[in-house]
């Protein structure tokens, strides 16, 4: 079981998970195996589709219910995950998942959870990044921000290669049009790994503006690259927990740490080469050398 002194507390560099392997799973399922094998905290995916918890079936009451189930099993919430893409092409679909994400924000504050995780959304056909930015995400995110921060809830941006944030440039972008101190990042180094791009120095560029951390990994199969190239799409790479890949996670925490976060390692479990509840648990073991 959780020790007492992480009971119910958000403590430095609290190691928890990220529900979505859970989703077709009651959260009565989720928390114990969290509460049990010693995790601090969740961060609950809240997407359309989830058993556990979401926001399109699940009123505030239901809410409520949930988060009082979470914390009285002695785990913290690290964050809502609704990952969705809100710049999509199709202005209805945009404008409904615009509206499930201003939901979560509201189900956040509703229940004292600081942080809302999700994505800068990804780019419609025929419209480069850095124009989504500038026309469809960065109005969003002004908006939101602007009423999330009302209600003392953060908007932390998951870096994930796809999405109109590709590469630090597009970083930059979105930050310099969308100012606000509560927008920031949920900081996940895999992708920058295979991307090339040093996750060290980002930690260092954008120290102010990560408020929560994904716990993932990637692996390099140096031989397929040498075969297939850097250009070829993702045979020559995978993502796998911590530990199995390429980053440093002492190094890794350290500079978090030495840049003032204090905050969460969410694990993102997507190692198809281990089960769910093997791979989480193979990644706490080894994230708790360090944090």
């Amino acid at each position: 079981m959780i020790d007492e002194q992480h009971k119910g507390e958000m403590t430095p560099m609290d190691v928890g998970i990220l529900t979505a392997p859970f989703r077709n799973e009651t959260m009565d399922t989720v928390v114990s195996f969290a509460a049990d094998s010693g995790f601090d905290c969740l961060e609950i995916d809240v997407r359309p589709g989830c058993q556990h918890l979401n926001v399109v079936h699940d009123d505030e009451a239901a809410f409520g219910k949930t988060v009082a189930q979470v914390r009285e099993a002695g785990l913290a919430i690290s964050g809502f995950a609704c990952y969705l893409n809100i710049s999509a092409g199709d202005e209805a679909e945009r404008a409904e998942m615009q509206g499930y994400l201003r939901t979560a924000v509201d189900r956040a504050a509703a229940n004292d959870i600081e942080v809302v995780c999700c994505t800068a959304g990804l780019p419609p056909a025929g419209m480069e990044r850095e124009e989504t930015i500038e026309q469809i995400a960065a109005p969003f995110f002004r908006e939101l921000t602007e009423e999330a921060g009302e209600k003392g809830v953060k908007i932390a941006l998951e870096n994930w290669f796809a999405t109109n944030i590709e590469h630090l440039g597009q970083w930059d972008l979105m930050f310099e049009q969308v100012p606000a101190e509560n927008f920031g990042l949920n900081f996940d180094p895999s992708h920058l790994v295979w991307q090339d791009i040093d996750y060290l120095y980002a930690v260092e560029k954008f120290a102010d503006r990560i408020f929560h951390s994904h716990a993932k990994d990637t692996e390099i199969l140096a031989h397929k690259k040498a075969y297939m190239g850097n250009q070829s799409g993702r045979g020559w790479w995978r993502y796998v927990i911590p530990g199995y890949g390429e980053i440093d996670w002492g190094v890794y925490i350290a500079r978090l740490k030495d840049n003032g976060f204090d905050g969460v390692l969410s694990i993102e479990h997507e190692d198809r080469a281990l089960g769910r509840e093997e791979g989480f648990l193979k990644a706490l073991q080894h994230l708790r050398q360090y944090a």
